[in-house]
């Protein structure tokens, strides 16, 4: 079967935000993720990420200039190239040999756009957690400043709102969740994404997966608005 027959699942959400465990609980569901990392420092249970795909999405950034923490600006142009998306598709056809099948990369909010050219049969699903923790995640691994964690935070959940607004709904979690909350909105996410949602089968989450939980502290106006709008999409109060 060709690979652009079988359903995409793309996963959305920002570093440190449960991608992660989003991704092992949807691979545990059915989801083909082909070749991934299962083991990193930062999380014993894996990142969940392919190499290849981890690499070109580095390469894409770096061309114009970006990086994972210096994102491009959100109006800015394509940052594709042909040669890009060949190489793009090449993956497509190895990994989407089996439906559904799907990847996980937070910088694919910087290049959803690539993206959406190749994959006709896409489903997405996101995450996003309280800024703060976020930002004492990234304190602890990368020795970041609070204030610019916060504007990186801003600028891939600003991303998340645009997809949302743009290509959804799609379900939308929130990392911050306490268990069995979270658990019930991966069944409901499952069922929609055409996985099993079979509870036995939801068995990835540990609570070691959050090394930061949320903390006080002000939160810029831009940041605390972004993150309203997020929650009450999660809540489906919008």
């Amino acid at each position: 079967m060709d690979w652009r027959e079988n359903t995409a699942v793309v996963i959305l959400g920002m570093h440190r935000s449960g991608t992660s465990w989003l991704t092992g609980a949807l691979q545990q569901a059915g989801l083909h993720l082909g070749r991934h990392h299962t083991w990193n420092p930062y999380n014993q249970k894996g990142n969940r990420e392919n190499p290849d795909l981890f690499e070109l999405h580095e390469e894409i950034l770096a061309r114009s200039g970006f990086a994972w923490d210096s994102p491009p600006p959100l109006d800015g142009e394509s940052l594709w190239t042909q040669g890009f998306l060949s190489r793009a598709e090449r993956l497509c056809a190895e990994i989407g040999q089996r439906s559904p099948w799907g990847f996980k990369d937070p910088r694919t909010l910087l290049l959803l756009d690539g993206w959406l050219q190749l994959l006709s049969n896409v489903r997405m699903v996101g995450i996003f957690r309280h800024p703060l923790a976020v930002a004492a995640s990234l304190e602890s691994r990368n020795l970041m400043a609070r204030d610019r964690a916060l504007e990186l935070w801003l600028a891939y959940n600003l991303r998340l709102i645009d997809a949302h607004e743009r290509f959804g709904p799609f379900p939308l979690l929130s990392f911050d969740w306490e268990r069995d909350r979270l658990h019930e909105a991966l069944f409901q996410s499952c069922r929609t994404l055409g996985l099993d949602d079979s509870p036995h089968r939801q068995d990835f989450y540990a609570e070691d997966l959050k090394h930061n939980r949320v903390v006080s502290g002000h939160l810029p106006a831009e940041v605390e608005a972004a993150y309203i709008r997020l929650k009450a999409w999660s809540e489906g109060s919008l």
